[in-house]
């Protein structure tokens, strides 16, 4: 099996995850956390869509990226131009040139809007639509 479509079937059982408003916190979206060795978040209030791709790649085999920025996706993988299904798509957030970023794996492209699979879109794991004029970048993972 081909390792986008691992980190697409891993991404999808955790389908529906999403954060707890309040003093507790949903213990599975800490686990994207903690398993990938930021111990230090305490709440799930904290940005998380990094900490959900790293958790997946690291299910599949690979190596989780540092810190918790999703822009640093965009110094890991195979540069690509055209990306498939399983791959990963870094998006800008706030301006281009900010240090706020969005990433998740690539679904499906169609005019101008991306359809991502990934965590803390709308505070929960699910495929969320965004626009295309956003993207910093696409690239392929590789696991050995």
């Amino acid at each position: 099996m081909e390792i986008r479509y691992r980190l697409i079937e891993i991404a999808l059982k955790e389908y529906g995850n999403i954060e707890l408003d309040g003093p507790n916190s949903n213990p599975d979206v800490m686990k994207y956390f903690h398993e990938t060795g930021r111990e230090w978040v305490e709440d799930d209030s904290t940005p998380w869509c990094d900490a959900f791709v790293d958790w997946v790649v690291m299910k599949a085999g690979g190596d989780p990226s540092p810190g918790l920025l999703a822009r640093a996706w965009l110094d890991f993988g195979e540069v690509i131009l055209e990306p498939e299904v399983g791959d990963l798509v870094i998006f800008w957030r706030v301006k281009w040139n900010s240090p706020y970023g969005h990433v998740g794996f690539f679904v499906r492209r169609k005019d101008n809007y991306i359809w991502v699979l990934g965590g803390n879109q709308s505070n929960m794991v699910k495929i969320a639509v965004y626009s295309a004029e956003r993207v910093l970048g696409y690239r392929r993972i590789e696991i050995e």
